[in-house]
């Protein structure tokens, strides 16, 4: 579904590798900014970003598994992955095939990444006499996120 002006949102999660990070790892970090900057204006003067994040190393973060009660909190990426979720975009665009054609544009997509690309559904998807959909559209009224 679109949203009211005819775009609808899809999330471009960049996945790295080992074999990434190696590629990039003697890489100036200057010149990293500098590609992904340029990326990222590109993508702000045609008017489709909406957001964009990248993630600190995996090695910071925690893991919670639910499979267990209570939930088992460990250190680090997660077990036997070869892929982890570095960063995201956010765009507004016409189509998947225009989320596409970015992601294909992507700065620093090295040998072994990856971008997923999902469809961000509207709020308007979701059944509107739904009392914690109609609570979230005041929030995002309220916060001029609508």
């Amino acid at each position: 579904m679109t949203q009211g002006d005819g775009t609808m949102k899809y999330m471009l999660i960049m996945r790295a590798t080992d074999e990434t990070f190696a590629e990039f790892q003697n890489t100036d970090f200057n010149e990293i900014m500098d590609s992904m900057g340029r990326f990222n204006d590109e993508m702000i003067r045609a008017g489709v970003l909406v957001a964009a994040e990248g993630l600190d190393d995996a090695a910071e973060g925690v893991v919670v598994d639910y499979s267990s009660e209570p939930p088992v909190v460990t250190d680090g990426p997660y077990g036997e992955t070869k892929e982890l979720f570095n960063g995201f975009w956010l765009l507004n665009v016409a189509s998947k095939e225009e989320a596409i054609e970015w992601a294909k544009r992507a700065p620093l997509a090295g040998a072994g990444s990856k971008c997923e690309i999902r469809r961000v559904p509207s709020i308007d998807e979701f059944p509107q006499d739904n009392e914690w959909i109609q609570k979230e559209k005041a929030w995002r009224e309220s916060t001029g996120q609508l």
